[in-house]
């Protein structure tokens, strides 16, 4: 059986697109910004873990969530990449952060010493844009070979944005705030079309005749 590479590759891009590790930086090293070299480096690690395993646990769960609500793929296409589009819109005017976070959940982070896994894994990084955008993926590939390679996948994207955020202050300091700016409104760009193409693919699942 045949892998199809472009598949992963197009699946790994969408997930640096949606995620934008890079443009999460600021946002890395203000929520670590009391803390060590050590401490940084192992909630870099705890945060990239927990993505990882909300991800695979979404890619084989997906499908079945889809079925328990008795959601159609298309109504689900329709409806994640709206929301993909939304966030985007609002990376494409430089506010990453507001958009993805409420201020509940900025003042739990200041007050707690592990921001790991809230609000770094969820909802910064492994959001609902990515999470709809997994199950999307997974739902339209629905074999057990695309899921582990899919999985694979996942896991490659963990490693990336664990050494990215590993050296988070040099990359800090060389890109500065403009240059980040300039790589999440790009990387907003990129998630704004594959938003569109989404719902395109969910209008023509729910009404194959409009579309000719």
């Amino acid at each position: 059986m045949e892998l199809d590479l472009t598949l992963y590759v197009k699946f790994f891009l969408g997930l640096v697109a949606i995620i934008n590790p890079v443009g999460l930086l600021p946002v890395f090293v203000s929520l670590t910004s009391h803390q060590t070299e050590v401490e940084r480096n192992q909630t870099g690690k705890v945060a990239n873990f927990a993505v990882v395993v909300i991800l695979l646990v979404t890619i084989f769960a997906g499908q079945h969530i889809l079925n328990m609500f008795s959601i159609s793929l298309s109504a689900f296409r329709i409806a994640g990449g709206s929301l993909i589009a939304i966030i985007a819109m609002s990376m494409l005017q430089g506010k990453l952060g507001e958009v993805k976070r409420n201020q509940e959940e900025d003042r739990e982070a200041s007050g707690m010493e592990s921001v790991a896994v809230v609000p770094l894994a969820l909802p910064l990084m492994a959001g609902p844009g990515a999470i709809s955008s997994v199950i999307v993926s997974a739902a339209e590939n629905n074999t057990l070979m695309n899921h582990i390679g899919m999985s694979v996948t996942v896991i490659l994207f963990g490693l990336t944005s664990f050494i990215l955020f590993r050296m988070a202050p040099v990359i800090f300091k060389l890109l500065g705030k403009t240059g980040i700016n300039v790589i999440t409104r790009l990387m907003g760009l990129l998630m704004l079309s594959i938003g569109i193409e989404v719902i395109a693919a969910g209008f023509k699942g729910l009404f194959p005749s409009l579309m000719g």
